[in-house]
C-alpha cells in the first residue's frame, strides 16, 4: 500500500469511502477535498458494462464541456493549402504535412495536446499510427478530429471538448475541469459528458451499464457517484 500524505488523509476524513453521493454532493466533495497548493484537474471515472473487444460494443465519442476544461489545448493540424490556411486563422498552434510527420518520427516531437486532420491528409498521418496511437493522439471521424470544417473542430476544441473512450479495463477517464470551478460549474461539466455516454450506450450492451462511476482530483481520494441516480 502506498503511503497516504497528510493533505490526502485530511481530505479522505471528509467523507465516508464507501457511501454513494448524488452528483451535487460529490462535486461538493470532490473540491473539498482538493487540498493541494496547485489548481487540481477533477477528473470522472466511468466503468462500464460492456466488453469493449467486441467492435459493436465500444463507446467513444467527445463532448464541449458547457464550462470548459480550464486547461488550454494546443492543436497539431495536418492541412494543405486553403484548408492549411484556415487551421491558420482559425488559431492552430502548428499546421503542417509531411513535414510535421517527420518532426514526430525523426525528433520525437510531442509540443501539442490534439491532432486534427482534413481526411486527404489521413494518408500521412496513418504512417504514425504507431507512434500517435499510444499517446491517444491519432485523429478519428467520431470524435471530429479527422474533419474539412477545421475550423469548427479548432473552436471546439478550444472551447474545451473532450474526447472520452474505454480503456482496456473498459473505464473512460475524462477531466471535467477544475478545483477552482466550484462545485456547480463542475456538476454542469459532469452530467454534460454522463449524458453524452448515456446515449452513447451500444445496443449489444446487456445488463448495468453504468456499473461504478467515481470523481476525483489529481491528488485527492476518490468520491463515489451513485449510478442509479445518473438518469436521461
Amino acid at each position: 500500500m502506498p503511503k497516504r500524505g497528510k493533505r490526502y488523509k485530511e481530505a479522505a476524513a471528509k467523507y465516508e469511502k464507501a457511501n454513494l453521493y448524488d452528483t451535487e454532493e460529490a462535486m461538493k466533495l470532490v473540491v473539498e477535498t482538493s487540498k493541494a497548493k496547485f489548481d487540481e484537474t477533477i477528473e470522472a471515472h466511468i466503468k462500464l458494462g460492456v466488453d469493449g473487444r467486441h467492435a459493436d460494443q465500444q463507446v467513444r465519442g467527445a463532448i464541449v464541456l458547457p464550462n470548459g476544461t480550464g486547461k488550454s489545448k494546443k492543436v497539431l493540424v495536418f492541412a494543405k493549402g486553403p484548408k492549411a490556411a484556415e487551421a491558420e486563422a482559425a488559431g492552430a498552434d502548428y499546421v503542417g504535412a509531411e513535414e510535421m510527420a517527420q518532426k514526430i518520427q525523426t525528433e520525437n516531437w510531442f509540443d501539442f495536446d490534439v491532432v486534427v486532420a482534413t481526411p486527404d491528409m489521413m494518408g500521412v498521418v496513418g504512417r504514425l499510427g504507431k507512434i500517435l496511437g499510444p499517446k491517444g493522439l491519432m485523429p478519428n471521424p467520431k470524435s471530429g478530429t479527422v474533419t474539412m470544417d477545421v475550423e469548427k473542430a479548432l473552436k471546439e476544441i478550444k472551447a474545451g471538448k473532450v474526447e472520452y473512450r474505454l480503456d482496456k479495463s473498459n473505464i473512460i477517464h475524462t477531466p471535467i475541469g477544475k478545483a477552482s470551478f466550484g462545485a456547480e460549474k463542475l456538476g454542469e461539466n459532469f452530467n454534460a459528458l454522463m449524458e453524452a455516454i448515456v446515449k452513447a450506450k451500444p445496443a449489444a450492451a446487456k445488463g448495468q451499464y453504468l456499473r461504478s462511476v467515481t470523481v476525483s482530483a489529481t491528488m485527492g481520494p476518490g468520491i463515489k457517484v451513485n449510478p442509479a441516480l445518473i438518469q436521461f
